[in-house]
């Protein structure tokens, strides 16, 4: 149960504070309003970055099924405890979309473009193509895994991985996030994304359903060889 609520916990703060800077950069009539992507990925980068430093030590810190089934892959994470884990972070997704559309509710309102409210929650493509979006979340989510334990090679300061984490989010974010905005986690995308169908957003338009099994789909297959090539690697 501990390591359930870790995961749900750690996930909602990290799309609170992950979908609150989008939130902060896209809506009208924030203190931050047209800041940029540079602000956006840097906030992201910290919005994980946090909860593995809170909850690392508790439940290793996924907040991804990607990360979570790419370890399940390679043996370095039990299969009967993903169900668990990928339901708590579900959950914590989910929760966490609520409480960004409550905290940012005034500035929905004052907001016409659904593009925009839609971008808080959940990813979309900058130019729609199927096979193209579909790669661009396989390699980045690629790299994420593959890097995360790859960081584990090195010997580090007690503390400082979560921090490298955040780098390793923040780069992706910096290098390879312009085409899709780099979703590389399942229920970052689906759970903001569930959260946008069922609230009463203002004027809030599609949920673009058609577009939502890429960044489920494509995390989870990146994932999954990134684990296994870091196992035949190292």
């Amino acid at each position: 149960m501990s390591k359930f609520i870790a995961e749900m916990l750690g996930t909602m703060i990290l799309i609170i504070l992950g979908d609150g800077v989008v939130a902060n950069v896209v809506l009208n009539k924030t203190k931050a309003e047209n800041s940029g992507w540079i602000v956006i990925t840097t906030g992201w980068a910290l919005a994980v970055a946090i909860p593995v430093f809170i909850f690392g030590n508790i439940s290793g810190a996924h907040f991804n099924p990607a990360v979570t089934i790419g370890l399940a892959v390679i043996g370095k994470f039990p299969w009967n405890s993903v169900p668990i884990y990928v339901t708590a972070q579900l959950t914590g997704a989910f929760l966490g979309a609520v409480i960004v559309w409550i905290y940012y509710r005034p500035h929905f309102n004052v907001t016409e473009n659904h593009d925009a409210k839609l971008s808080v929650f959940c990813t979309q493509p900058a130019i729609r193509d199927t096979f193209s979006n579909f790669i661009s979340e396989f390699i980045g989510t690629f790299i994420l895994v593959f890097s995360i334990l790859g960081i584990g090679n090195t010997h580090m300061a007690e503390g400082l991985s979560p921090i490298v984490v955040g780098c390793i989010i923040w780069a992706i974010g910096l290098t390879l996030g312009g085409t899709t905005g780099y979703a590389i986690n399942p229920v970052r995308d689906l759970g903001p994304r569930i959260a946008h169908y069922v609230l009463p957003i203002y004027k809030k338009g599609s949920s673009e359903w058609r577009y939502a099994w890429i960044p489920v789909i494509a995390p989870i297959c990146g994932g999954i060889v990134g684990a296994a090539l870091y196992k035949i690697l190292f």
